[in-house]
Order: C-alpha cells, then structure tokens, then sequence
C-alpha cells in the first residue's frame, strides 16, 4: 500500500484471541476475490462491520455521483452521512453482542473494492492492537451513522441497489426470506 494512500484498516471479529491473521478463501466468488486473503475494512467505513458477524446489513452512503433525488429519498430525516440497516430479528443479538476491533498494519494491503472499503493481503499479518467493544449500538452511533432497523431488507436493498448510491450488502444470505411482494 504506497504512502500516499495509507490509511488505518481494521479487522472485526467475535474472537478475542487472535494473535494472526492467516489468508483464507473468500466467504463468496462475487466479492471478484480469488485465492485466500486476509480482509480489512477501511476506518471511515468501519461501521459497516460493527455488528454480529453473520448479521445482514445494507450499508449506504452518498458520493459526488448520487443524484439529488436519491439523498432526498435515502436520507431525509437524518443528519448522518451513512446509513446501516439490518434486522429487527438481529436486534437482541446486537444488543448483548461483543466484537474486538483489530488494527491491521496495512503495508501488505491493497484496496478491492473502494465503495465498500474492502482492502486484502495475500500475506499472513499480525494485529497492531486490539479493542473490545462491549456496546455494540453506542459504537455504530458515535461514527456519524443512522442505525435502521426493519422487518426485511430485501425492499431496501433493491432501492438501493436502483440507486445512485454507494452500497454494500453484507451477509445478506442470512437475512429472512424475500418477501413475495
């Protein structure tokens, strides 16, 4: 990762006991990822990942590109900048969760994906330090993001999708059943 773009990455995870990260394959080919890697996320989209591991999201935010009419549809009513959805059935589990929060040295990563802020190295790498974070809904609320939950977030997930925003749907095979209408 040249210096010009260095930036701090991070890991999430459900373990508290993780001394190094080895490369494994990809949970799916449609990340366009191929061969094991060790993922990390970029700070400013660190909120994206602040939940349960397996929990569904549909994460957003507006670009320079977004249309005027999809930031009145997509955020009127909110001063944040990003928005993360998920379940109403994950709702407990965010609640009494607990995540920590890897620093990852970013030497030996490369960006994958710059609307989600994906980055990857093909190489083993070593925490730089290690948070635990035992608020899960106070984390997510003091990095400037609307937390919303819903029923489903198929319908959101397809306006999104529709739109000009920047998105990123996470773990979405375990959200519930797309509605039939």
């Amino acid at each position: 990762m040249s210096d010009h773009v260095r930036q701090r990455l991070f890991h999430v995870s459900d373990r508290p006991d993780i001394a190094r990260f080895e490369p494994r394959p990809p949970p799916s080919l449609d990340c366009g990822v191929h061969g094991s890697v060790v993922w990390a996320i970029v700070e400013p989209l660190l909120h994206n990942y602040l939940l349960p591991r397996d929990c569904p999201r549909v994460t957003f935010y507006a670009t320079a590109s977004t249309a005027p009419a999809d930031v009145e549809r997509f955020f009127t009513g909110t001063e944040a900048t990003h928005v993360v959805a998920i379940e109403s059935a994950w709702l407990e589990r965010v609640r009494t969760g607990k995540l920590w929060l890897y620093e990852l040295p970013a030497e030996t990563f490369e960006c994958v994906d710059v609307g989600a802020g994906y980055f990857v190295s093909r190489e083993g790498v070593e925490p730089t330090s290690k948070i635990e974070i035992v608020d899960i809904l106070a984390a997510i609320a003091a990095r400037d993001v609307e937390l919303r939950v819903l029923p489903t977030l198929w319908h959101l997930r397809d306006a999104v999708h529709e739109s000009t925003l920047a998105f990123s749907f996470i773990r979405m095979r375990h959200a519930s059943p797309r509605p039939l209408l």
